[in-house]
């Protein structure tokens, strides 16, 4: 039975108040938005006009998360190369596909047997799991003399004084080729473009100390390499450059090669100047340098360190060594753009779901992952998992889109946790520090020779949030210049009511 319901003149009344109370209010918010969005657009056009961009691609786009719908967009549909915003799509998927709570483990094993006098008549094996914090610098827990400590005194609670064979290090759960196809040559030597191989080992990097020449253009010098015993040879070509002109090195070197070839400059008056170069074979460094210090321990190897082409059957595990929580590497990845992490998250996924970490695997993951999440990625092209394949490509739109879509994931909490905050963290520190009360940006910068890019989240104190990506591609002015003039793009957008 349908029942009829009474309606009163004064409730007619009051209905119809408070009808046009909320059209009223949505006009002034409609109104006030569109003010804004003027604002901004008049920023972003006059930009566009700037000289500097006169061969350039500038793109913008926000997107109201809580409508789930464009604001404002100029040139958002151009694909343009978006550097290390790449971070973004695989942290992103790591959440989904590893977990927050995911830890990356290196086994320490043997084969043989252990005799009466505790000798070990078999060999010491390193099993790689892609972990990019194994023996890292920058954890107490990671450092190599933690890490060989924690492996050695597993050996001897096992009962082995002596290994009778070698200290074997399998790397098989990555292919072989640690950087892409596509990274340029004057990145592969340099510390950011070492690549992730299935061990890695101090970050796949090592330190060069150079003391300055006494003047301009005079020779430097190498004082000492870090870590110690690393069989590297550097050839050394970098002088002096002026006061305060900071590292200006360039590295070049096949990943698998021993050689170095350092170019560039020093700051006059430097001593014990770091420089980071690329390490080339990480597995077979740790390996070396953990027999060097089973041998200093008084636990004698007969053998040298070698490389096995197959995970071997029938081992005895002696301890598993794990990183820390993926919630904590992804941060750390996002906040200070770390490559190597971020490579090693991409192709672990892609051994974790396809058998084996290659970068064809990763981007099949995250192409899985996108699609799984209803993202049209026409146009959009993903080479790696660190953004410095130049042959990366995204739009504005569709990075907002794609961080719109994860505002609803169940990871996300954490995932926006692992983003910088502007004027606060990371390599946002030194922007927009004077934004209003209440006002929040987390974000991530992407840069390269010629590529500026910067996209996140926006909060305002009234509740309202946005998700943003501001782009460039091809200016002709430095990268500081370029950085400043976007940030008062990225003003306007924190501004927006």
């Amino acid at each position: 039975m349908i029942r009829l319901i009474s309606i009163q003149p004064i409730q007619l009344l009051m209905n119809r108040r408070f009808f046009l109370f909320l059209v009223t209010a949505c006009f002034l918010s409609f109104s006030l938005l569109a003010q804004n969005t003027a604002s901004l657009d008049k920023t972003v056009k006059e930009l566009s006009r700037d000289a500097s961009l006169s061969h350039a691609v500038l793109a913008v786009s926000v997107y109201s998360i809580d409508k789930q719908q464009e604001v404002y967009g100029y040139g958002s549909q151009q694909a343009v190369a978006p550097a290390s915003v790449t971070k973004l799509f695989t942290t992103a998927a790591g959440f989904d596909k590893l977990g927050s709570d995911f830890r990356f483990t290196t086994t320490l094993a043997y084969s043989g047997v252990i005799d009466e006098k505790g000798t070990l008549r078999g060999d010491v094996y390193i099993l790689g799991g892609g972990d990019p914090l194994l023996g890292s610098y920058r954890y107490k827990q990671t450092v190599p003399d933690t890490l060989f400590a924690t492996w050695q005194r597993a050996m001897s609670r096992a009962g082995i004084r002596a290994v009778e064979g070698h200290v074997c290090y399998d790397a098989t759960v990555f292919d072989n080729h640690p950087v892409h196809d596509s990274w340029q040559w004057s990145d592969i030597g340099n510390y950011y473009g070492s690549g992730v191989s299935g061990i890695n080992f101090h970050e796949n990097m090592f330190f060069i100390y150079y003391n300055s020449g006494g003047k301009v253009g005079a020779s430097a010098s190498v004082d000492h390499l870090s870590p110690q015993g690393i069989a590297v040879n550097v050839i050394n070509e970098v002088t002096t450059g002026a006061a305060k002109s900071g590292d200006q090195v360039i590295i070049y070197g096949d990943p698998v090669a021993t050689i170095r070839t350092c170019t560039g400059t020093v700051p006059l008056e430097a001593k014990n100047f770091a420089v980071r170069a690329s390490l080339p074979r990480p597995g077979q460094v740790c390996a070396d340098l953990f027999t060097t210090y089973l041998r200093s321990h008084k636990i004698s190897v007969s053998g040298a360190s070698s490389e096995v082409s197959k995970r071997p059957s029938g081992l005895t595990t002696l301890v598993d060594f794990t990183s820390p929580a993926y919630s904590v590497i992804a941060q750390y990845t996002n906040v200070t753009s770390n490559n190597t992490y971020a490579e090693a998250i991409y192709k672990y996924m892609g051994y974790k779901v396809y058998g084996l970490g290659t970068y064809a695997n990763g981007a099949r993951v995250v192409g899985d992952f996108l699609k799984s999440s209803n993202i049209d990625t026409q146009g959009i092209r993903l080479e790696d998992g660190s953004g410095l394949s130049r042959c990366d490509r995204v739009t504005t739109d569709f990075v907002c889109r794609f961080l719109v879509a994860m505002s609803q994931k169940p990871f996300f909490k954490d995932y926006f946790g692992s983003l910088a905050v502007a004027g606060e963290s990371g390599t946002v520190k030194g922007m927009l520090k004077d934004l209003p009360s209440g006002v929040k940006v987390h974000m991530k910068t992407g840069s390269m020779n010629g590529v500026r890019a910067f996209a996140g989240y926006v909060a305002n104190a009234k509740g309202a949030r946005y998700s943003f990506a501001v782009i460039c591609n091809n200016y002709d002015c430095t990268g500081a210049q370029i950085r400043s003039k976007l940030e008062k793009i990225i003003r306007q957008i924190a501004t927006l009511e």
